[in-house]
């Protein structure tokens, strides 16, 4: 290898104003790749603020929910006791009208048959009059002549004034 030699002078000629267009292009061409680099580096940074902002917001939904979730439990829980203490209120209130109403029966019963004692005795009473009036009647009908029963009649009609006051 001989420096002098004209092959090794062009190549290294060659070599040269190759190593100087690379660095004329990277020299150019490093303001477009440095801004096209920060361009996307503002992108990825605005991409990240903004799944950041979203995730909080989301986070912010999430707890709202839950905090939502939990009252609509609590809710839900006080209104089960709720009803169930309105349950037993009305369960009482309709054991105590059941009472009522049987004691009520009850005592209807008992006056229905107070008055059917009452009606059956005043029959019983009427027809026992009846017969007795008749059984009277045909006793002395065969046991009064004409003569006495008209002084008996009389002696009533004059008794009369005295029993109706």
């Amino acid at each position: 290898m001989n420096f002098h030699d004209a092959d090794f002078l062009i190549e290294l000629g060659i070599l040269g104003a190759f190593v100087l267009a690379v660095a004329i292009l990277i020299h150019q061409g490093w303001g477009t790749v440095a801004k096209s680099l920060d361009a996307r580096a503002q992108s990825i940074r605005h991409q990240l603020d903004e799944a950041k902002r979203l995730r909080e917001e989301a986070e912010t939904m999430l707890a709202e929910y839950q905090r939502k979730q939990r009252d609509a439990i609590a809710d839900a829980q006080d209104i089960i006791v709720h009803a169930q203490a309105e349950a037993e209120r009305v369960a009482k209130q309709a054991e105590i009208d059941l009472e009522a109403a049987i004691k009520r029966r009850e005592e209807q019963a008992r006056d229905k048959i107070t008055q059917a004692e009452v009606k059956a005795l005043a029959e019983v009473r009427g027809v026992a009059v009846d017969v007795a009036i008749e059984a009277v009647r045909v006793l002395l009908a065969e046991t009064l002549d004409t003569k006495r029963g008209a002084g008996l009649i009389d002696q009533a009609i004059e008794d009369l004034p005295k029993r109706l006051h």
